[in-house]
C-alpha cells in the first residue's frame, strides 16, 4: 500500500461570495428561466409524464396493457403473461436497470436526476405550479414575509389545491397500474372504492405532496441513496456541471461595454443567477458538490447573461475534470466499457430467457395414497396436474406420458384452457401388468403437456410412479 491517496484542495468561500441557500438551511425560491437545456427537461419530462398516465389505458388482447393484478398473481405486459415462477426475469429487469444507471453515472454523471428522476420531474412541476399561483422566486418570497391577507390567503388555497390535484391524478395513475383503470376511476368518482384500495391511493397522494411540494432537495441530498454513492462512480472523464474558474475569476461586476480585463477581471459578472435557479440552492462555482443533480439550470442561467454581455457561452458548462485542466477527454476508459459490457450481456440473457420462456406451466401433486390396485391386478397412482395457460389467447392441451412403455394412460385427456386460465386436472396412470418390478418399488417418469395445435409447444414435468416392492424370498438353511 504504498501508493498515497489524491488530496485536493476545495475553495473556502471567499468574501465576496454570498452564502448559499443551501448553506442557510432556509427555503429556496428556484427562479423561473428559459434555455436549451430546460427544453430537453421539458421534453424528457412532457414524454415520461405521456407514459406514466396513457399507459395504463391501453389495452391489449382484451386485457390493461399494463397491469400487475397481484390478487390474481398475474403480470399483463403488452401481450405477454407473467406468473410468479417468471421473477426471475424481474431479477434480470432490475439489474439490466442498475448496470444501465451504472454506466450512465460513469459516462455522464447525474444526469438521471436532473432529467428522468420522478422526484426532481414532479419537483419541476410543482415549483411551476407555485409559479403560476404566487408568482416568480422573489414574488414567493415577498409573499410568505407578508402578514396574513385575503390575497395570501387566495394564492396559497390555488397553490395547494393545484398541489393536491396533481398529487391524487399521480395516485391513481400509480395505483391504475395494480387496480384495473377503468374499474379504479368510477369507483373513487362514486366513493365506492374498496377501503383498502382507498387508503392505497390517498396515501400515495400524500407522499406525492410532501416529496415534491415540501421535501424537494432535502429528499435528494438527504434520503436519496444514489446521492451516497454516485460519487465514487465518477472520475476525471466523467461528465459534470461545472465552472471553469480559470475563465471566470476574478468576478466581479461590470458595464456592458468595459474592458474588464484591464480590471483585472474575468468572465464571471457575479450576478448570483446560477444559484437563483438552482432547485438545491447551491452555488456550482465553489466546486463539484453532492447536492449538484445536473439539471444544467445555472448552465442555461449563466448562458443567458453571457449573450447579454457578448461574451462566449460556456463559462458553465457539462465538462470533465480532464478538460478544465486542458486535456483531452477519454471516453471509452475500462470501467464504462466493463458497465457496457456487462449490461449487454445481461440484456442478451434476458432476451435469450424471454425467448425461451414456456408458454405453459405444470405442477404435479401425488394422491396422499401412494398406489392402490384395481381388479385387473394393475398397480394405479394418482396425481393432480396443475396446469396454466400463461399467453393470452385460448388454448387446448393434451396430456400424455413421456417416451415409457411399461407405464399408460387409461384414456386421453384434454383440458381447454382461457387466456391465463389455471386448472386442476386429476390423472390416473396404470402400471402394466407385464411390466418387470423390482425392490426399488418406483419408477421415473415424465408427464407431457402439448399444444394440440402447435406440436412444438409443450413442457416435461418429472413424476415417481410408486408400486409395492419386490423382495427376494431368503431359501432356508
Amino acid at each position: 500500500m504504498s501508493e498515497s491517496i489524491p488530496v485536493y484542495n476545495l475553495p473556502s468561500q471567499s468574501e465576496h461570495q454570498k452564502p448559499t441557500p443551501s448553506q442557510l438551511g432556509g427555503k429556496i425560491y428556484v427562479r423561473s428561466f428559459t434555455g436549451r437545456f430546460q427544453n430537453i427537461r421539458i421534453g424528457v419530462a412532457g414524454l415520461l409524464a405521456i407514459l406514466f398516465f396513457a399507459t395504463a389505458w391501453i389495452n391489449w388482447n382484451g386485457h390493461q396493457a399494463v397491469l400487475w393484478d397481484l390478487g390474481e398473481r398475474k403480470f399483463y405486459v403488452f401481450g405477454a403473461t407473467f406468473w410468479p415462477q417468471d421473477f426471475s426475469l424481474l431479477a434480470f429487469a432490475m439489474v439490466i436497470g442498475a448496470f444501465l444507471l451504472f454506466a450512465v453515472t460513469v459516462f455522464a454523471g447525474r444526469v438521471w436526476c436532473g432529467y428522468a428522476c420522478p422526484q426532481s420531474t414532479w419537483t419541476w412541476a410543482f415549483i411551476w405550479m407555485e409559479k403560476i399561483t404566487e408568482g416568480d422566486s422573489y414574488q414567493r418570497a415577498k409573499l410568505d414575509a407578508s402578514p396574513f391577507s385575503a390575497k395570501k390567503l387566495l394564492r396559497k388555497a390555488a397553490k395547494h389545491s393545484l398541489w393536491i390535484l396533481a398529487s391524487l391524478a399521480t395516485a391513481i395513475a400509480f395505483m391504475g397500474y395494480f387496480i384495473p383503470i377503468r374499474h379504479l376511476v368510477p369507483n373513487l368518482l362514486t366513493a365506492s372504492l374498496e377501503l383498502d384500495y382507498a387508503f392505497w391511493v390517498g396515501f400515495i397522494a400524500l407522499c406525492t405532496y410532501l416529496n415534491a411540494g415540501w421535501l424537494r432537495e432535502k429528499f435528494c441530498t438527504h434520503m436519496c441513496p444514489y446521492a451516497r454513492f454516485q460519487s465514487v462512480m465518477f472520475d476525471k472523464d466523467t461528465l459534470v456541471v461545472a465552472y471553469d474558474s480559470s475563465r471566470g475569476d476574478q468576478r466581479g461586476s461590470r458595464k456592458k461595454d468595459e474592458d474588464y480585463k484591464a480590471r483585472g477581471l474575468g468572465d464571471c459578472v457575479d450576478c448570483y443567477m446560477c444559484v437563483q435557479v438552482c432547485p438545491t440552492g447551491i452555488d456550482i462555482r465553489q466546486g463539484l458538490q453532492m447536492d449538484c443533480i445536473s439539471c444544467a439550470a445555472c448552465v442555461d442561467a449563466c448562458d443567458s447573461v453571457m449573450d447579454k454581455m457578448g461574451y462566449a457561452r460556456g463559462l458553465i458548462s457539462y465538462t470533465s475534470e480532464r478538460e478544465l485542466a486542458g486535456e483531452k477527454r477519454v471516453t471509452w476508459r475500462p470501467s464504462l466499457f466493463s458497465y457496457v459490457a456487462a449490461l449487454l450481456i445481461i440484456v442478451a440473457a434476458l432476451l435469450f430467457s424471454l425467448h425461451d420462456r414456456a408458454q405453459i406451466s405444470m405442477s404435479v401433486y401425488r394422491d396422499r395414497n401412494l398406489f392402490h390396485t384395481n381388479a385387473a391386478g394393475e398397480v394405479i397412482n394418482v396425481y393432480r396436474l396443475n396446469i396454466t395457460n400463461k399467453t393470452q389467447e385460448t388454448k387446448i392441451y393434451a396430456v400424455t406420458l413421456d417416451a415409457i412403455d411399461d407405464l399408460y394412460l387409461p384414456k386421453p385427456y384434454e383440458v381447454t384452457l382461457a387466456p391465463g386460465e389455471r386448472f386442476d386436472l386429476p390423472v390416473s396412470i396404470r402400471l402394466k401388468r407385464s411390466a418387470p418390478k423390482d425392490s426399488t418399488g418406483f419408477i421415473n417418469f415424465n408427464f407431457k403437456v402439448s399444444n394440440i395445435n402447435v406440436a412444438q409447444e409443450s413442457i416435461l414435468q418429472p413424476a415417481t410412479f410408486i408400486y409395492p416392492k419386490i423382495t427376494e424370498s431368503v431359501p432356508k438353511q
